[in-house]
């Protein structure tokens, strides 16, 4: 019963931890971001929200980039603070944007990823990554 209440944890588990929201989360952006990919290398029309502006081609490039480029970034954890921070522009521009007018349950899943990416910039990707190995081979 002590160990429900306990507020220590093994660094060991954070970096599994760390290695499965990775893993998940990378999977879980790909099931938005491949299909804006098919439509933007389709060929048709594009049609796509343009929340800043800038134009639904550049809207739905930047979008692209940052759900699956970047999301492979982390799913390998290779520069993992850097690759978040268009996930995390992206999900604000999603979520206070695009879906400004929505009800909360639409803007929902955009927050929450939201959140998955602040953790993983603040965290990092963890022992079990291409930034952990990197880092021990530049200061050895």
């Amino acid at each position: 019963m002590k160990s429900l209440f306990k507020t220590s944890f093994s660094i060991y588990y954070m970096d599994v931890l760390l290695l499965l929201v990775r893993i998940l989360v990378a999977f879980y952006m790909f099931s938005h971001g491949i299909p804006k990919m098919e439509k933007l290398f389709s060929g048709d029309p594009i049609q796509f929200a343009d929340p800043l502006g800038i134009g639904m081609t550049a809207s739905l490039v930047l979008v692209v980039f940052a759900e699956v480029f970047c999301s492979v970034l982390i799913l390998i954890g290779f520069g993992t603070r850097l690759a978040v921070i268009p996930l995390i522009i992206t999900m604000c521009v999603a979520a206070f944007l695009a879906h400004s007018g929505d009800a909360f349950a639409e803007k929902e899943a955009s927050l929450l990823y939201m959140l998955i990416y602040i953790i993983l910039f603040i965290t990092g990707s963890g022992k079990f990554s291409v930034d952990k190995a990197l880092s021990r081979r530049l200061y050895r």
